[in-house]
């Protein structure tokens, strides 16, 4: 049976399910890569361009969040965050797969961050996303229709 996955625009109401979810799937990384992990640092990524966010569901019932800020030329995957009792079943995959068949499509390339710590970098390299750049603490990842 495949989960049929919707999207809804991401409200302030959602704002602790958003926190929880960021520190149940970032904190651990945060940690390795001795970044902040306090409820304001949080709160801070939570609202960088929240208008942007929307709540992944599954039969009604919150389980991420996917942040996607479409411009002209590029789609910048800001993040993508999925409850860790759903993980290990495509979802991300899934998501992502979609997200580079609107960007062929649109003729649009994708861009990324990864902390060098998150073993998500493994499930963008998969789908087609390259390593193109680096900072002390994150990869910065592109996927582009020529590059697959």
């Amino acid at each position: 049976m495949t989960l049929e996955i919707k999207y809804r625009p991401a409200l302030k109401s959602d704002l602790k399910f958003l926190l929880d979810l960021r520190m149940q799937t970032m904190n651990p990384h945060l940690i390795a890569s001795d970044l902040p992990v306090s409820d304001e640092a949080h709160l801070q990524r939570i609202e960088y361009q929240f208008g942007h966010a929307t709540i992944i569901e599954i039969n009604k019932c919150a389980i991420g969040l996917l942040k996607v800020h479409r411009q002209a030329n590029n789609i910048e995957l800001i993040q993508i965050q999925v409850a860790p009792s759903y993980q290990g079943n495509g979802i991300g995959t899934r998501i992502l797969n979609d997200l580079i068949k609107e960007a062929i499509e649109s003729k649009k390339s994708i861009t990324l961050s990864v902390l060098k710590t998150n073993q998500a970098k493994n499930l963008y390299l998969s789908v087609g996303f390259k390593i193109v750049g680096e900072t002390d603490d994150s990869y910065l990842m592109l996927f582009e229709k020529a590059s697959i």
